[in-house]
């Protein structure tokens, strides 16, 4: 049952209308005057009525104070002898709508039935977007992630161009939807496309759509992904897998911001902000004329590198847990021992972010301890014990290999240098 504050001086206006509003099962409460609608606010509602002029202050004013106290209140101004600029006035402190007196019933109970839905509308919304922030949040606090968050929040609001860049695992398409998310479009759809996992002879009708009967089989048209992301986000995932054909209409749908559907004559105009991710080198691509050039500058306005797990070592014990905490099923572990996580930071992680993921679904479902600890992660997952004496960065690790590469050929030659 939505609640409503009716505010009016006139007595019977309170009476004639709050008996029709109960009428037609409403709870509604009345106020006389801006005083009394004050103390009222100190409640919640769903909707308010209120007369601009009261007797002792504006209702204009007092919309103000219900927007400030209740954001998503639905609010209707009403009046008997208002002029356009109070109209405009309230509509510019965000009333949903102007009546005038003497109010028609029918199109009062329209106009509440209308801001009503849209208060479910908006507050569904904001449930979608709290939980795809929740599901597609990036964690950590290692200066990493701190560096790789102040850039997304710096690009997102622009309609630049990103490449982001990163080994598998890292989570390039979280930052791509951070950067959606953050962004004017969010309202918009976000379209991800992995062109590597498309057969070569189906990445432009993927990407550009295609006509009825513009190849056999096509016995209705169909847009493409640019059409998809029309008013939002398009991520190329991998894309430094296109075949150099699609590379060549891909850079024109970027200097012309239209596509032509295939087997169609007609160019349509879209809006889209491209974001693209690969985890290959596009440069030495160039070099080797596996990639265009044009197309790597067109793509590339801003780089971002999403950091390996390895090099921020510090973040694993917080993934676990969150990993830990979303695969745990009723009856299974929910927490995990300190040497466990300890002996995680430990591990290089050569599937990144998403190899810890997938050993923390794995321990959930095989561990019957309330607690998983190091002895049984090494059981299920012998490459962790392998790993464990390995201590440093990366990059310490990789010279120390190297390392003892040089000193196994000196010793094997008696430290002769040049037999070496």
């Amino acid at each position: 049952m939505a609640t409503i504050l009716l505010v009016d001086d006139e007595p019977n206006m309170l009476k004639s209308v709050g008996g029709a509003l109960q009428h037609e099962g409403y709870k509604v409460e009345t106020a006389a005057d801006v005083a009394t609608a004050r103390d009222a606010l100190k409640r919640t509602f769903d909707a308010a009525l209120l007369d601009v002029w009261l007797p002792d202050g504006s209702g204009i004013d007092l919309l103000a104070e219900v927007r400030a106290a209740h954001p998503e209140c639905v609010v209707v101004m009403i009046s008997g002898h208002a002029e356009l600029s109070d109209a405009v006035s309230a509509t510019r402190r965000g009333a949903f709508d102007f009546l005038e007196k003497p109010l028609s019933l029918e199109k009062l109970l329209l106009t509440l039935q209308n801001g009503l839905e849209m208060q479910v509308l908006r507050r569904e919304q904001l449930r979608r977007r709290q939980s795809e922030e929740e599901r597609y949040a990036i964690l950590g606090t290692s200066r990493a992630i701190t560096d790789l968050l102040g850039m997304i929040e710096r690009v997102a609001e622009s309609d630049v161009r990103v490449l982001i860049r990163g080994e598998n695992g890292t989570g390039k398409e979280l930052v791509a939807r951070q950067l959606h998310m953050r962004s004017g479009r969010s309202n918009g759809p976000f379209v991800a496309l992995n062109c590597a996992a498309l057969p070569e002879n189906l990445i432009e009708s993927e990407l550009f759509g295609f006509g009825k009967g513009a190849f056999t089989g096509a016995s209705r048209a169909q847009e493409g992904k640019f059409e998809e992301a029309h008013g939002g986000t398009l991520l190329l995932d991998e894309v430094g897998d296109l075949p150099l054909a699609a590379q060549a209409k891909l850079l024109r749908v970027l200097e012309e911001g239209t596509v032509r559907r295939l087997g169609s004559k007609r160019e349509q105009h879209v809006d889209v902000r491209i974001v693209a991710a690969t985890n290959r080198d596009l440069e030495q691509m160039v070099r080797d004329r596996s990639f265009r050039e044009d197309l790597l500058f067109r793509l590339n306005v801003v780089p971002i590198e999403v950091p390996a797990l390895r090099d921020r070592s510090e973040d694993v014990g917080a993934l676990a847990i969150h990993f830990l905490g979303q695969a745990g099923l009723h009856g299974r572990p929910r927490q995990i021992a300190p040497s466990a996580l300890k002996l995680l930071s430990s591990y290089r992680f050569p599937g990144n972010v998403r190899e810890l993921r997938n050993m923390m679904e794995r321990a959930a479902i095989l561990t019957d301890a309330q607690e998983i600890s190091a002895a049984g992660l090494k059981r299920l997952f012998p490459e962790l014990a392998r790993d464990d004496s390995v201590v440093g960065s990366y990059s310490e690790q990789i010279e120390a290999s190297e390392r003892d590469i040089v000193i196994r050929a000196l010793t094997a030659t008696g430290w002769n240098v040049s037999r070496s």
